[in-house]
């Protein structure tokens, strides 16, 4: 690897600076404060970021390395989350205009876990409104730090998408309900790593839809996301949902290397209607892992029906329309254009429209679980193309069918990338998005990995063993 600029080195190479006492916390998160402040106008890419709190916590971090006294594996540098996670004395909006005096008064779990592991929480970072697509006008909208800042940054997580990828923080943590860990960290060019469903704590981290929700760590390298899971990982009994398996040390799984390892591979589900160059760059990928000892398996992946795509905006909508019911309709008017229109759809989706969305989910997940029984790992793109130019105005409008865009997305877009993201979430297994390649115009394009639930560490393996043997992770956005 060659060199990087401090804010683009990876989160466990100042871990282990900070801890020999070669570089200080005061002096790491003081430089990313400085480099926030420069590119923060640009980018928009935090809601919130706590500067006294932030040198006091680097400041007790380094007196405690120095009395011998480390925290975690974590400990001294500086991260973000997105701000659906509750922090006490910091507020919560959600991307909400009505949430913007909303103090929360205790830690998310994660939270909690990442500050116990020594970690330095830089501040909040930006999500559209409600975690859904659409932004509230009351909020800047991320811009994706590759090209001339006028591409799609991502879906919700876009915020810590654009913070790890410009180097403003050096991990996040993002939430994935239909794809906004996966969208924002292959379009931004870093690894996002989903979870099984359980697998981390959801408590104090505000709901979308409860059952189809993931927490995940945002990052630069796949040695950060293994190590940022273990920290985050785990049951919680303020939790019931979360997982009682043990956690395994990921960091040690995923250097055994990718010997003997199974990769599904089905050329026709992940190369058709894609882009040539990602078709390409995935193939390649593949290609390389059997070069280091993975055994590739051709296998059938079967498609979705319509019934089963359409399915999860009827369990979302309803879910979130759950979730937000006191205060929509009762204040329907503080809530922004597109997720307006969205929780107006949960709240007059029937009983018998959302059990029919509920039997679809469940079939598709069920038609889904043989494809893992002959291997350890499924290879596919994470979308069908590289990020889009938009407008980022558009982001705080709804459905516009004249332009065939909602939030300014191009329903199309979303259509054509359904097959490689969706199921993820109605099954909760896991996957890892990671950089595989650039399309003509140097724009970043990703590979997912996808396993059976709490197989993480076959993902870890798969993607650490072709980073490795890469250098796409290198490359940054000059932001020049």
């Amino acid at each position: 690897m060659t060199d990087q600029p401090l804010h683009y080195k990876t989160l466990s190479a100042v871990a282990a600076q900070i801890a020999q006492g070669d570089l200080n916390s005061v002096d790491v998160t003081g430089a990313l404060l400085a480099r926030i402040d420069h590119l923060e106008p640009r980018l928009h890419a935090y809601i919130a970021v706590m500067r006294e709190q932030v040198l006091a916590a680097a400041a007790q971090a380094d007196v405690l390395r120095d009395q011998g006294k480390m925290q975690g594996p974590l400990h001294g540098v500086p991260i973000a989350v997105k701000d659906l996670c509750h922090k006490a004395g910091w507020v919560t909006t959600a991307g909400h205009s009505f949430r913007k005096k909303a103090i929360a008064d205790f830690d998310a779990t994660v939270v909690s876990r990442l500050e116990a592991s020594g970690a330095i929480l830089l501040g909040k970072l930006a999500t559209t409104e409600g975690a859904m697509v659409g932004y509230h006008r009351d909020f800047q909208v991320p811009r994706n730090p590759w090209g001339d800042l006028d591409r799609w940054p991502g879906v919700s997580s876009g915020g810590s998408g654009v913070a790890t990828a410009a180097g403003l923080c050096f991990a996040s943590l993002g939430t994935d309900t239909g794809g906004s860990i996966r969208f924002p960290s292959a379009v931004n060019g870093i690894v996002g790593l989903k979870p099984t469903w359980g697998r981390v704590s959801r408590h104090g981290v505000l709901d979308l839809g409860p059952t189809l929700d993931h927490i995940g760590p945002m990052t630069r390298s796949v040695r950060d996301a293994a190590r940022v899971l273990g920290v985050i990982a785990g049951h919680d009994n303020k939790d019931p949902t979360s997982l009682a398996d043990a956690v395994p040390d990921y960091e040690v799984e995923m250097e055994k290397g990718v010997q003997g390892l199974r990769i599904g591979w089905d050329k026709d589900f992940a190369t058709r209607d894609v882009e040539a160059h990602v078709a390409e760059a995935v193939s390649q990928a593949v290609s390389r892992l059997a070069s280091l000892g993975a055994e590739i398996v051709d296998i059938k992946v079967p498609l979705l029906e319509a019934d089963e795509v359409a399915a999860w905006g009827v369990i979302a909508a309803s879910e979130a329309a759950a979730v937000h019911e006191a205060t929509f309709p009762s204040q329907a008017d503080a809530y922004g254009t597109y997720f307006h229109g969205f929780l107006s759809e949960g709240r007059s989706a029937s009983a018998v429209d959302l059990a029919k969305a509920v039997f679809a989910r469940k079939r598709a997940a069920g038609r889904m679980a043989p494809v893992f029984h002959g291997i350890d790992v499924l290879a596919c793109p994470t979308l069908a193309s590289e990020s889009f130019r938009y407008n980022p105005e558009d982001a705080y409008g709804g459905l516009d069918t004249s332009k065939g865009t909602i939030a300014g997305v191009p329903l199309a877009w979303f259509a054509r990338s359904s097959r490689f993201i969706t199921v993820w979430d109605y099954n909760g297994y896991p996957t890892l998005t990671l950089p595989c390649g650039f399309s003509p115009e140097q724009i970043p394009l990703s590979l997912q990995l996808v396993s059976a639930p709490l197989n993480e560490a076959a993902l870890l393996k798969a993607g650490y063993a072709f980073e490795q043997a890469s250098e796409f992770h290198t490359q940054h956005p000059s932001l020049a």
